[in-house]
């Protein structure tokens, strides 16, 4: 069996940690001293730089979970920083640029709001950036749903049409940059008449304002349909989605932001002939290290935008940021920053 290396000085014994006792209001976040995470087989230990704050971390924190989640528990389903500890034969060095997400993190096992996390080296992607942590830390989790769907759920391609509902989340947002820097024409919805402009100043070309009925809106853009339509508000629109893609065409199923997961009575002829409906659940892996490296270089040549909505310094705000992500007001993701 390998052993560790370590980077630098010795980790320390303790770390400072946002710890979920039990399930609660913002309150229930409480940052405590904890043992640092010693490393496993087959496991990385990384020094944290940033984390992006995401709806299920505030699930967690409330208790609402699968029984996947146990207390008491780091929360925190995605991170970047630096490996401090690798096992010999993973191929990842001490100081080495990573980002890490999913995979039970957070959830099954202590997550990403402190000081130090220990992951599987299976859920570790190698980067190599000069862009800033909090910019880094904003795009593991949405860029690998987003590039998951347009890719594995919709096999998306140059020159298509892409219908984006739920287009203001961070998700639709990370989809539309994807998108168009392939080379794809995004009609993508937002619920609020105001925050149109927000998405053409992503480079969306065909906003839309969605009352729950938009097929005849697409169609007025698309009359045969659109090639591709992903879907993020969930079951309670998805009929109407249908109505959006041509035949031959397809929807992929990722996200409920509407709450909905299941259509009650529902039977496959509810799906327009020709139609095809997919889904979308995936993990790090589905997001090669090449394929990473190359979104981040597009955000510095300013091909892709990083939506950020805001930044927090240390995991004091981690409240404010939990807060930030729950009141839904500005587009883009919560990053927390780890200050040296």
């Amino acid at each position: 069996m390998s052993q560790p290396t370590a980077v630098g000085d010795a980790a320390p014994a303790t770390m400072r940690a946002v710890v979920v006792t039990r399930p609660g209001d913002l309150d229930a976040l409480e940052i405590k001293d904890v043992p640092v995470p010693a490393l496993r087989p087959g496991w990385v230990r990384i020094k944290v730089k940033a984390f992006g704050v995401n709806e299920s971390e505030v699930t967690t924190r409330k208790g609402e979970s699968d029984p996947e989640v146990t207390y008491p528990r780091v929360p925190g389903i995605e991170g970047v920083g630096v490996i401090d500890q690798a096992p010999e034969d993973s191929g990842l060095r001490p100081g080495q640029q990573v980002a890490t997400m999913m995979g039970g993190m957070g959830r099954s096992f202590d997550g990403s709001y402190a000081q130090y996390v220990t992951v599987p080296v299976t859920q570790v992607i190698p980067f190599e950036t000069s862009l800033p942590w909090d910019v880094v830390g904003a795009l593991p989790e949405m860029f690998q749903t987003a590039y998951g769907s347009l890719t594995t759920g919709l096999d998306l391609k140059a020159g298509q049409t892409l219908l984006i509902r739920g287009g203001t989340s961070t998700v639709g947002l990370s989809a539309a940059t994807i998108a168009k820097d392939l080379g794809v024409t995004v009609i993508s919805t937002t619920r609020q008449a105001d925050r149109a402009d927000e998405l053409r100043a992503m480079g969306i070309d065909h906003p839309i304002v969605d009352d729950g009925k938009i097929a005849e809106k697409v169609r007025d853009l698309a009359p045969k349909g659109v090639d591709a339509a992903l879907e993020l508000v969930g079951c309670t629109v998805l009929p109407d989605t249908f109505g959006c893609v041509r035949a031959h065409g397809t929807v992929c199923f990722t996200g409920a932001l509407a709450g909905q997961w299941t259509i009650p009575d529902f039977t496959p002829f509810m799906i327009p002939g020709g139609v095809r409906l997919t889904a979308y659940a995936g993990e790090a892996s589905d997001l090669p290290a090449e394929v990473f490296q190359h979104q981040l270089q597009a955000i510095a040549e300013g091909r892709l935008k990083a939506p950020v909505a805001k930044v927090y310094h240390g995991l004091e705000q981690v409240r404010s940021a939990q807060a930030g992500v729950e009141a839904g007001t500005s587009p883009g993701k919560h990053v927390v920053l780890l200050d040296d």
